[in-house]
């Protein structure tokens, strides 16, 4: 059962075994880069880290065009343009990284993709927590194929996530090592992402 006081942030539109896009109810509700949501497939509730956020128009291959020439804030567009929050969407795009099953929780891909239609949640301190206490997850997101670069990316989970913690210091040190662990080869991509998470 879900916990109604969690943040809904939006639906799961398109998925695959690695990830999933999901559109928000309200235009730019967008969760920050690099945050750890959830959605579920069956018993499982699957783990992901939001990669990418966009706002288009809804209709393909059509593209919004200017209309604040005569306004004088962003607000007065939209107020003296209502249709365009019906006319426009925005989405964010997620890499798993993990599912939980019963009691036990897997840092590597799950056996199945997210639902469409599935409700997408902002983790909650709690999740994160106890989701940041192994980084495995971060071999995914090293490798992962996306347009957003992994090592921005790596960064701004290890960020969102120290904020979490109790001792914050403790977890950027551990997931450093770990970083260190799988780029010991690329000094370089290691000092990057080291510089971009120190606090």
């Amino acid at each position: 059962m879900q916990d109604l006081s969690q943040t809904r942030l939006g639906e799961v539109i398109e998925a695959s075994t690695t990830a999933f896009n999901a559109q928000c109810y309200e235009l730019y509700s967008l969760p920050p880069l690099g945050t750890l949501v959830k959605t579920c497939e069956g018993d499982n509730e699957l783990y992901a880290v939001v990669h990418r956020a966009f706002t288009e128009g809804i209709e393909p291959g059509r593209k919004p065009i200017a209309r604040g020439k005569d306004e004088i804030s962003e607000e007065a567009v939209f107020q003296a343009n209502p249709q365009l929050s019906k006319l426009l969407r925005s989405e964010f795009s997620a890499l798993v990284v993990g599912y939980k099953n019963a009691e036990h929780l897997h840092q590597y891909l799950p056996p199945h993709p997210a639902r469409i239609h599935g409700f997408v949640y902002a983790c909650n301190q709690k999740e994160i927590l106890n989701f940041s206490r192994s980084c495995d997850f971060l071999t995914l997101l090293l490798n992962a194929k996306m347009e957003t670069p992994s090592d921005e990316l790596v960064a701004a989970v290890l960020r969102l996530m120290s904020a979490s913690q109790e001792d914050t210091r403790a977890f950027l040190i551990k997931a450093g090592k770990e970083l260190a662990s799988l780029l010991g080869q690329d000094y370089a991509r290691l000092k990057a992402i080291l510089e971009r998470i120190r606090p």
